[in-house]
């Protein structure tokens, strides 16, 4: 018979092992994965067929992924359906990468304290020098700092969209547009970061 310790005991590992989970994807950038809702790391890529030789493809990163890697998975998806389609190469017909950014302002930055209430609104003080000399400043004071007792950052998350016409046979020579989806798969494949476990 299970006592309420041990039951305790359970929620108190599974809960640990919950949060761990959630720190995990929380400090990762997005592998190249499909993109499906309620992953372990948010974000991969998605396409949709819009003809035998066109798909529409994008790739969505994280808060984590680089604009670099977001591109670089894209392109290296649409080399991997030319190739799966039985077609050599690959035109950009459209290509965009968006940034979602969001700006977070903490006003008043301070400590929490784990020793209570009371130490809540404690907060550091500094000396700094000026033409005039040392200048003590307190945030409880009149005189302000440069940070204007404010915390600031900037977030953001990417996401590329392309539209591609495949091929077969000689590439067209007109163009930075065009790509051999072979050369891709090569040239980017050994930089790919597939999810753990994957």
């Amino acid at each position: 018979m299970t006592t309420l310790n041990q039951m305790t005991g359970i929620a108190r590992k599974s809960a640990g092992l919950l949060l761990a989970a959630l720190l995990f994807a929380c400090t990762t950038a997005t592998p190249y994965q499909p993109n499906i809702a309620g992953q372990k790391v948010s974000g991969g890529y998605s396409d949709n067929r819009l003809a035998a030789d066109r798909y529409e493809v994008s790739f969505e990163g994280n808060t984590l992924t680089s604009r670099e890697r977001v591109e670089s998975y894209l392109l290296y998806r649409a080399a991997e359906l030319t190739i799966d389609s039985g077609y050599t190469w690959f035109r950009l017909v459209d290509h965009t990468t968006e940034a979602e950014r969001e700006i977070y302002v903490d006003r008043y930055p301070r400590v929490i304290s784990p020793y209570g209430p009371y130490y809540d609104y404690w907060r550091p003080h500094w000396s700094y020098y000026t033409a005039s000399g040392w200048v003590m400043w307190h945030p409880y004071g009149s005189s302000r700092f440069w940070a204007d007792d404010m915390d600031g950052r900037t977030v953001e998350k990417f996401r590329a969209y392309a539209e591609i016409r495949m091929g077969k046979g000689t590439m067209p020579g007109n163009g930075d547009r065009v790509f051999d989806a072979r050369k891709v798969m090569a040239d980017i494949g050994p930089t790919i970061e597939r999810p753990a476990g994957g």
